[in-house]
């Protein structure tokens, strides 16, 4: 669809979700900004879709190109500030969504993380940033060390995000999972990192059956196409985190603080979940993003 059109399904969606979440006045005191708050979070996502990275980015983009339709657009400061603030109701918002697609009831899930470096490992001894709030990893895929944060997301059968979680890179992900999975039920599917006997035995005491493909040095008496399946359904929580890095850019850590830390990494999941829930509300493939926006 058009840009134009896209601004304005997705100015929809947020201002109903708003009215329907926000009980009370977010804001006890103080003046209130004259971007409303739907207006707000709408910049973010469709900047976010049009691939720009950045508070600066988007509000650079819709200050030059869409003043008419948002004039009450102020200065990028104050839209920074506006937007990290509001990354509590971007999280509600975020589970909102999750909940309309039928995501969180679905009977399959499939969970895995990916890295989040601060900076390279050689220059992490020197670095202010996230002092005592980051850690060291080993990212498998590009073989090397880094320092920084590990996100963690949960994906229901047909891609849409309904559990997340963003930790310091050396946290287990065992000891994050249980965060992520209130409220599921059914199979869960993650990769061997996630092997770990009491862990299995919780999530069975929920109504969570998590399955992982086993180490060489483990048996594994389930059927050797039930395995076969479980490696092939992993594909699809790889396809979303592809999606987050190389059109949301997730894996890049744009922030000074974890406050401004959090508002991007909602961010860009709940963009993610908007382009899902507005696929599958035109009936596009949920995840082909192509279809939904002329970029």
């Amino acid at each position: 669809m058009p840009v134009e059109d896209f601004i304005i399904y997705v100015y929809c969606c947020v201002d109903d979700i708003c009215r329907t979440i926000v009980g009370q006045p977010l804001r006890g005191r103080g003046f209130m900004p004259k971007l409303s708050d739907a207006e707000a979070i709408t910049l973010e996502i469709v900047g976010e879709f049009m691939g720009k990275d950045s508070d600066k980015g988007i509000w650079r983009y819709f200050r030059n190109h869409w003043h008419g339709w948002f004039p009450r657009l102020g200065s990028r400061a104050n839209f920074a500030k506006q937007c990290a603030n509001l990354w509590g109701l971007k999280r509600r918002i975020q589970d909102h969504l999750a909940w309309q697609t039928g995501a969180m009831g679905d009977p399959v899930h499939l969970v895995d993380g990916f890295p989040m470096p601060v900076c390279k490992y050689a220059r992490a001894a020197t670095s202010r940033c996230f002092r005592g709030e980051a850690g060291f990893s080993r990212c498998a895929a590009k073989d090397e060390k880094y320092y920084g944060f590990e996100g963690h997301v949960l994906v229901s059968s047909d891609g849409v995000i309904c559990g997340y979680a963003l930790a310091a890179a050396n946290v287990d992900e065992r000891d994050v999972l249980p965060e992520m999975v209130g409220g599921l039920h059914g199979l869960l599917i993650g990769d061997k990192g996630y092997i770990r006997p009491s862990l299995k035995q919780e999530l069975a005491q929920q109504g969570i059956d998590l399955q992982t493909p086993l180490r060489k040095n483990m048996q594994d008496t389930r059927p050797k196409a039930f395995v076969s399946q479980l490696m092939s359904s992993r594909r699809l929580v790889e396809t979303v985190i592809g999606q987050l890095t190389e059109r949301f850019h997730i894996e890049k850590v744009r922030a000074r603080d974890t406050w401004h830390l959090a508002n991007r990494f909602i961010r860009k999941l709940l963009a993610h979940t908007m382009g899902c829930f507005l696929g599958k509300l035109l009936g596009n493939p949920t995840l082909l993003f192509e279809a939904l926006v002329e970029v």
